[in-house]
């Protein structure tokens, strides 16, 4: 299995809660400590809170454990390490505050049209 095909284990319970934006960049030129770093937001913290909770069960149940959760009782920014995918679940608010893809301009898009 590829990476392209592995990323669509992490993207299928992502689209299933039907978030407001998605976005996969290409940062393993960039950096050394990922590969994918998912960007999603989701339209309150309790749809953040779902989207975060869904993924990390769902993938639990493919044998895939994150390394670590963060912000999960906030809401407002919950990250997600699997290692070289990285899922950043944002509420509106705090996505337009941090702005992670235009940090991450310089990245290529990953083409996420089959889920929409």
């Amino acid at each position: 299995m590829t990476k392209k095909e592995s990323l669509d284990q992490f993207l299928e319970p992502i689209f299933s809660r039907k978030p407001a934006s998605v976005k996969a960049l290409d940062v393993q030129k960039l950096t050394s400590y990922t590969d994918i770093i998912v960007i999603v937001t989701g339209t309150s913290t309790r749809q953040t809170k779902s989207i975060a909770e869904h993924i990390s069960i769902t993938l639990k149940k493919q044998g895939k454990q994150a390394l670590g959760i963060e912000g999960m009782k906030e809401g407002n920014w919950i990250l997600l390490d699997f290692g070289w995918v990285i899922i950043h679940v944002f509420d509106k608010e705090t996505n337009d505050l941090y702005d992670l893809e235009n940090l991450w301009a310089d990245a290529p898009n990953i083409d996420l049209s089959k889920f929409e």
